[in-house]
């Protein structure tokens, strides 16, 4: 079986580098005008963004129900969601100190 973290930590680093490049795309079109691509742009991200996130938290959970072991797949689940959870506690007080 995977390691939970391992997936947390993906999603972890899809978001961080998704960030970084919407703030990068954002200081070179800062003086362009809106056009249509940008909203399709953005929801084209969202629709990547859900797809890569049901991957990295449900792939092995379905393949391991899909093997009837139900209970390590609940377990491993928790624990993705879990660990991404201490991810998310992080980035918060991280926000918060350096605020």
């Amino acid at each position: 079986m995977k390691k939970p973290f391992l997936h947390a930590l993906g999603a972890v680093i899809y978001i961080v580098v998704i960030v970084l490049v919407i703030q990068g795309a954002t200081s070179i079109l800062q003086n362009q005008n809106e056009t249509i691509i940008i909203p399709m742009t953005m929801l084209s991200l969202f629709v990547l963004s859900a797809a890569v996130m049901g991957y990295l938290f449900l792939s092995e959970s379905i393949y391991l129900l899909i093997e009837n072991k139900k209970r390590e797949a609940i377990s491993f689940f928790a624990q993705v969601v879990g660990f991404f959870a201490c991810f998310v506690v992080i980035f918060g007080i991280l926000n918060f100190l350096i605020s």
